[in-house]
């Protein structure tokens, strides 16, 4: 038996005025998607527990069987991990965004414009990063690592415990002066202003009609994370293929095989069908569990993008389920796939959302049903799951 979970982050929604009052779920074209959910069973699953935040690292360890209230330490240890950052006892990673902040004045007047600093790319954003670790913390023991695009790693032997923190993409289009982190973390970002602002890579942007990168927002701290192995708990050899190391860290702390996929940005611009590509390939060399995150329905979702978002769900469709489908069926071997999103991301509000994520679980030993559409409302008639460890082990037939 193989297993196959694709999840199109952040892609649940609610109803769009730009879409005819659908979602995007509803308005997309996704043939391939509407046909496993004809053939398998869709239903609800609630991967946030009620006192926690709807963020990607508590929904996807969820998802991937590991209850988040045990084994959630924060987003930026996890990603720590990915990039070859070995936390010390002492030690702590903080993610550090960079950000586009509008307006003129204090620091505490300017706008929240973009928590992706316009998806800068990470050549653009290596150059800044590097500048800031040896001009901004040269004093200092602390570092700042280059992640993917605007997501990036600070690392500090003098964590204050601060964790009362704002994430930057939930005050899109709002003044920042009432969600600063304490000091010594709010000079940081006061700093990295001053030093990026007329940086010659923020120049070119600014020339070519782009966004600046023009400060470090720094949130989600926490210490090393410790999972027990994905094989040891279900089993199974499992990959994760994805382009953001937050999933990346995920992995490699369940102890799975993570690639790298020339092509995955972990952006709206992400090559889809590379993704799917490497899926295959892990399943060839004997994997029998493969999880495959994209990012760009949450990105579109930040941006308050429908049409895109629509978009993206139909690639999923086409460039992903559709191969991978024909790849399954003609492998010679039983197998499941679950799709699902971890949490939402509405494009009204632009930021992370709680609530009962649809999911489609299908077997391939099963009959055809009534054809059916994978939207939000055809899933409330379907099987209600209260954590994602249960819906694991529900696909896994644990």
């Amino acid at each position: 038996m193989k297993y196959f979970v694709c999840l199109g982050d952040g892609m649940a929604d609610y109803a769009c005025r730009e879409l005819d009052n659908k979602t995007p779920l509803e308005a997309a074209h996704k043939p391939t998607i509407d046909r496993l959910a004809s053939g398998g069973i869709m239903g609800l699953c609630k991967t946030v527990p009620d006192h926690m935040v709807p963020e990607s690292d508590t929904a996807n360890l969820s998802i991937l069987g590991y209850p988040p209230e045990i084994y959630s330490a924060g987003r930026s240890p996890l990603e720590a991990v990915s990039l070859g950052i070995t936390l010390g006892k002492d030690q702590a990673a903080i993610r550090a965004n960079l950000v586009y902040l509008s307006g003129e004045g204090e620091y505490e007047n300017l706008i929240m414009d973009d928590n992706t600093a316009g998806e800068i790319t990470t050549s653009e954003a290596r150059e800044l990063i590097e500048y800031l670790d040896k001009n901004l913390l040269s004093e200092t023991s602390d570092r700042i690592f280059t992640g993917i695009s605007y997501r990036h790693c600070f690392i500090t032997d003098t964590w204050n415990g601060f964790r009362d923190f704002t994430r930057p993409h939930d005050i899109m289009g709002q003044y920042i002066g009432e969600y600063l982190p304490p000091e010594p973390y709010l000079s940081l970002q006061r700093r990295s202003r001053d030093l990026l602002e007329n940086h010659p890579v923020n120049l070119k942007r600014a020339a070519e009609g782009k966004k600046k990168a023009n400060s470090i927002w720094l949130w989600s701290p926490g210490k090393n994370p410790a999972l027990p192995s994905f094989k040891e708990t279900f089993g199974l050899d499992g990959a994760v293929v994805c382009a953001v190391d937050l999933i990346k860290g995920i992995g490699l702390c369940a102890g799975m095989e993570v690639p790298s996929v020339k092509g995955a940005t972990g952006g709206t611009d992400t090559d889809y069908r590379a993704k799917e590509k490497a899926a295959e390939y892990q399943f060839l060399s004997g994997k029998d569990f493969v999880y495959l995150h994209v990012e760009a329905p949450d990105e579109y979702g930040h941006q308050g993008n429908p049409v895109g978002k629509k978009t993206a769900i139909e690639k999923l469709d086409s460039e992903i389920m559709a191969p991978m489908l024909d790849f399954l069926n003609s492998y010679g071997e039983d197998y499941r796939i679950l799709f699902m999103p971890d949490h939402y991301t509405p494009v009204s509000t632009r930021t992370h959302a709680r609530g009962e994520v649809p999911f489609i679980i299908y077997d391939s030993r099963r009959q055809v049903y009534p054809v059916r559409q994978y939207t939000e409302a055809e899933a409330k008639d379907g099987m209600y799951v209260p954590t994602g460890p249960d819906l694991m082990r529900i696909f896994l037939e644990k």
